[in-house]
């Protein structure tokens, strides 16, 4: 039944149904050890008998293998939620915030990912209704407290639902360190004209200036450290204001002095020291976030497999990112210049023709690309291949734990500099 779901979400699936296509697979299957892809109703009736918790826990397991050996380079936990509109009779599909179908029930996907590398932490399916950063905070501090302790973010990221103090106060208990965007409240509005005509702003690059305040809003507890970034829009923006007149709304465009300058702010809230530049630029980094959602929800799994059981969608999209981890770790190895998504990567390493023969106790596997950039297919294989009969030379004398942190080390060089570290603490 893995090995079935395995083949599927890596086709690029997200129906249960389209598992018939891969029946006739023969190569694949034997590769994995099977004998047969079963059908879909076969993966469904075996989901729904996996317990709930005990299913989590092990993927959880897994997923986290997949990271653990990046753990000792500093890295970014960024946080964020995506919604998923349903059609049927689901479990948990409820009407909540959903900004491209409003009104459609939907699930809420509660996922933590490793700053810009494109590896999901962990993902936590619920109800529609429940898209708020306060239904995250269990998920994220379960993922904190598996981690080892010497092996924990450098701080957390996320847009501006996270940037309340329930949150921050939590975090701040656990001492971690946080940076979150801030909502545009009054009491923020004020912030922005108080510091719009103190003093010198600190530039960040042609279009944006920084200033640091300090921000106390309604219901805070304390005093936080805020960044008020801002960006002169162009001169010939035009100013519209609509009114009312009779039955009727009317705009009045306003040409303004030659000397007028409008402006675009953005405020954050953190409790690290860096300095503003660098704040800055970490939360402009936060954007790769959003293309892992297109990614694993248009071109992945996650925008399907469905029962009307929630707990197979819990399953599910911890399996879906399983796979997409790998598949990442995968072409890391054999294209490490940039990340490929798997719109290409799937026609550039998938879509060939493979032919398994057996002698004696070897086997050999054929493949014949049929992909117009056939040349860079083969030099990326020669790559790979040279990695693991490297690797195999020295396999006898590692335990598998050992080899799979040489493979991750080797997939993600490109963040973990030249020399990675090839050792881990034990686990707490």
């Amino acid at each position: 039944m893995l090995g079935s779901l395995f083949l599927s979400i890596l086709s690029g699936d997200n129906r249960y149904a389209h598992m018939t296509a891969l029946r006739g697979d023969r190569v694949n299957t034997e590769l994995l050890g099977m004998n047969k892809v079963i059908s879909d109703c076969s993966a469904t009736r075996a989901l729904k008998k996996i317990n709930e918790e005990e299913g989590i826990t092990w993927l959880q397991k897994h997923l986290q293998s997949c990271y653990e050996p990046l753990l000792t380079t500093p890295w970014i936990l960024d946080v964020d939620v995506t919604v998923k509109p349903l059609y049927g009779h689901q479990e948990g599909a409820r009407k909540g915030y959903n900004p491209q179908k409003p009104g459609r029930p939907s699930h809420t996907y509660h996922t933590y990912m490793m700053g810009n590398t494109r590896i999901v932490l962990d993902v936590d399916v619920k109800p529609g209704d429940e898209s708020h950063s306060s239904h995250s905070m269990p998920g994220l501090v379960n993922l904190l407290k598996r981690l080892p302790e010497n092996c924990q973010p450098e701080f957390i990221r996320g847009d501006c639902d996270w940037g309340n103090d329930p949150v921050m106060t939590e975090l701040e208990e656990l001492e971690q360190h946080y940076l979150f965007k801030l909502k545009r409240s009054q009491r923020v509005q004020e912030l922005i004209s108080r510091v719009h005509r103190l003093g010198v702003w600190t530039r960040f690059n042609n279009e944006w200036e920084l200033k640091e305040s300090e921000l106390q809003l309604y219901g805070w507890k304390q005093p936080r450290r805020v960044v008020v970034a801002r960006r002169r829009l162009p001169k010939e923006t035009l100013i519209g204001i609509e009114y009312k007149k009779g039955e009727q709304l009317e705009l009045a465009l306003l040409e303004g002095p030659e000397d007028m300058r409008i402006y675009e702010y953005s405020v954050l809230v953190t409790n690290l020291d860096d300095e503003l530049v660098t704040l800055m630029q970490h939360y402009r980094n936060r954007a790769d976030c959003e293309n892992n959602f297109d990614e694993t929800k248009n071109q992945w799994g996650w925008g399907g497999f469905v029962t009307q059981k929630l707990q197979t969608s819990q399953i599910m999209a911890r399996m879906v990112a399983l796979v997409y981890n790998w598949w990442n770790l995968f072409v890391r190895l054999v294209i490490p210049d940039k990340h490929h998504e798997a719109i290409t990567s799937r026609p550039l390493l998938l879509s060939s023709v493979g032919r398994l023969t057996g002698s004696g106790r070897q086997r050999r596997m054929v493949i014949t690309s049929t992909h117009g950039k056939s040349e860079m297919i083969q030099l990326a294989y020669e790559r790979i291949s040279a990695f693991f009969s490297e690797l195999k030379l020295t396999a006898t004398q590692l335990t598998y734990s050992e080899c799979w942190r040489r493979i991750v080390t080797k997939s993600m060089e490109v963040f973990m500099g030249q020399d990675p570290p090839l050792s881990l603490p034990h686990h707490v």
